[in-house]
């Protein structure tokens, strides 16, 4: 069950989470005219359970308030009771109110009735998840999955068939992070811009061929070694492509200021009294340099150097990128287990 205060998470979204809630508690609900509401928008393909909802109408207690979206009075969730309050005669419902637009409350209904009542089939996980993408083009396979409770395989497939939703240069994953579609294609393109042009300075093939400073002279040295600009056997690093920062309604959610996200972890003391949560507090410290300090950093490499270190740096974000990816894991995997 969710309280007050996850739907206001929700309905107030800085960060634009995907929406995880279910029945609304802890609010005092609305009696509301059932003839004023409207059965409109459904996750539900073919409707409502006819013997769901007689099995709520013939029930002795009173039925749980449904969830019902401020101003259009579009039910969002609990579309069965208010058919069984229908059934038995009432006039009147319990209403708890949102707040959200049509496509935050449309993505909320889906994600409470993935979650409890009558579950949604995978027919209607299907549709809903074709037009959460095309709502949210930027979303990755992973976030839509997550937010329709399918496989990200299963998204990753079926929108290779939607003609209506445009494919970006890159797509936003449920940590927030922007990632390229087609790195390779980068590599490719800058491998060229290379051969073309040898002299040409990292930072303009990184602009032109739409990658990072890192991937740029990753992919020089593999051209000067003789070898693919491509790895194989691993994707490219990610992100790198050159894009606008999502706007609110484009992301799932916007990252904190980094600074004060690391003062709160520093005052946490479950990592400042345990001999491993201060050296992940070092790990973490020893990255967080200004854009002042980089540039001296930079200044002081020796031009023989520049290759060398640059490796270095394309190998620690390397690891910093599988340790974020482990860390995703752990809270999918502890999400799960809490359920």
């Amino acid at each position: 069950m969710t309280n007050a205060a996850d739907l206001d998470a929700v309905s107030n979204q800085t960060r634009h989470d995907v929406p995880r809630t279910s029945p609304t508690t802890g609010r005092t609900p609305t009696r509301v005219p059932i003839a004023t509401l409207v059965l409109a928008d459904s996750p539900r393909v073919d409707g409502e359970n006819d013997e769901h909802v007689r099995l709520l109408a013939n029930l002795s207690e009173p039925l749980p308030p449904i969830l019902v979206q401020r101003g259009s009075l579009r039910v969002i969730d609990g579309r069965h009771r208010l058919r069984a309050a229908v059934l038995r005669g009432d006039r009147e419902i319990d209403v708890h109110f949102y707040d959200g637009d049509a496509n935050d409350s449309f993505l909320l209904a889906v994600q409470i009735n993935i979650t409890h009542g009558l579950p949604l089939s995978l027919v209607d996980r299907s549709a809903a998840a074709h037009r959460v993408a095309k709502a949210n083009p930027l979303w990755s396979d992973a976030a839509i999955a997550e937010a329709v409770g399918l496989d990200p395989k299963t998204v990753a497939a079926q929108r290779r068939g939607w003609t209506d939703v445009p494919e970006p240069a890159a797509r936003i994953g449920r940590d927030g992070r922007v990632r390229p579609v087609d790195t390779a294609a980068r590599r490719q393109e800058a491998g060229r811009l290379l051969a073309e042009n040898p002299n040409a300075s990292l930072r303009q093939i990184a602009q032109e061929a739409g990658i990072s400073l890192g991937t740029a002279s990753d992919v020089r040295r593999r051209v000067r070694s003789g070898i693919s600009p491509v790895p194989t056997g691993r994707p490219a690093a990610a992100p790198d492509v050159q894009v606008p920062r999502p706007r609110p309604g484009d992301s799932i959610h916007t990252e904190p200021n980094a600074r004060v996200l690391f003062q709160r972890l520093r005052q946490d003391p479950s990592l400042r009294f345990s001999e491993p949560g201060r050296a992940l507090l070092r790990w973490l410290e020893f990255q967080m340099v200004d854009a002042d300090v980089r540039e001296r950093l930079l200044s002081s490499v020796p031009p023989h150097w520049l290759d060398g270190i640059a490796v270095l740096a394309q190998r620690c974000s390397g690891a910093w990128q599988e340790f974020s990816e482990q860390l995703e894991e752990r809270r999918n995997t502890i999400t799960s287990e809490s359920r």
